[in-house]
């Protein structure tokens, strides 16, 4: 399950018999016209635009420094947080929702906040094709679509080999940080990221909240409808 070509094979877009199940579905909204302005004023300075090539971090931040690609940044608030209390460290967002990177760059822009850079492109063949092995510090998946139908789970995010290709990714003692309010998902998200050999887990099973990730909006309506929030850090061995 987490052997390298297989899951290259699993990642390949070239031919259509192997395409991957997109692990989103595009529910644009409507975007705010702030949002479609900081996005018009902000994504030619902090947008990084999808090449089948390496990403130099270094070009694309202006400074050489551990950088943390977060897939799935939703609206960018927790983003923006964690950037804003980690000026040290790049962040790396891809997002596909519109109105999300719309707000994101609003964040940025109003905040003066220099370390993130965005993109708006599917995360399978960001990582496939402009992640350079062992180039990232940390990983960040917060509340990934649950896909709560068994029909559905297919189209969950944390999948064998992608976690693989994931943990190839990290530089050594670099860490994947993960989060869901559905515990389903949430022991699903343990198992796959225990088989993975590259990985170990930082605790037994599940971690306390790290002090750098805020409460957010979603883990909010969680504990509102009387739901757990299970946080996971595994580290690249």
């Amino acid at each position: 399950m987490n052997d390298t070509s297989e899951a290259r094979k699993h990642l390949s877009v070239d031919d259509p018999k192997t395409r991957p199940i997109r692990s989103y579905v595009r529910r644009e909204g409507r975007m705010s016209p702030a949002q479609e302005r900081f996005i018009a004023e902000m994504m030619p300075r902090v947008g990084v635009p999808y090449q089948a090539a390496p990403l130099d971090f270094a070009e694309a931040f202006g400074r050489s420094a551990p950088t943390i690609l977060e897939i799935g940044f939703g609206m960018g608030d927790s983003t923006a947080k964690i950037a804003e209390g980690r000026p040290d460290d790049n962040f790396l967002g891809i997002e596909v929702h519109g109105p999300g990177v719309g707000n994101l760059c609003k964040l940025i822009a109003e905040r003066d906040i220099p370390n993130i850079r965005v993109m708006q492109h599917d995360a399978f063949e960001v990582v496939r094709d402009m992640i350079a092995p062992g180039s990232l510090a940390g990983i960040h998946i917060y509340f990934p679509d649950p896909w709560h139908k068994a029909r559905h789970n297919k189209r969950r995010l944390i999948q064998g080999p992608f976690v693989a290709e994931l943990a190839q990714r990290l530089a050594p003692g670099g860490y994947i940080h993960c989060a869901t309010d559905w515990e389903e998902y949430a022991v699903q998200m343990l198992d796959v990221l225990s088989a993975e050999p590259l990985l170990e887990n930082t605790v037994e099973a599940y971690a306390p909240k790290p002090d750098y990730r805020p409460l957010t909006k979603f883990e909010n309506r969680g504990l509102k409808l009387g739901h757990g929030v299970w946080d996971l850090v595994f580290r690249r061995k």
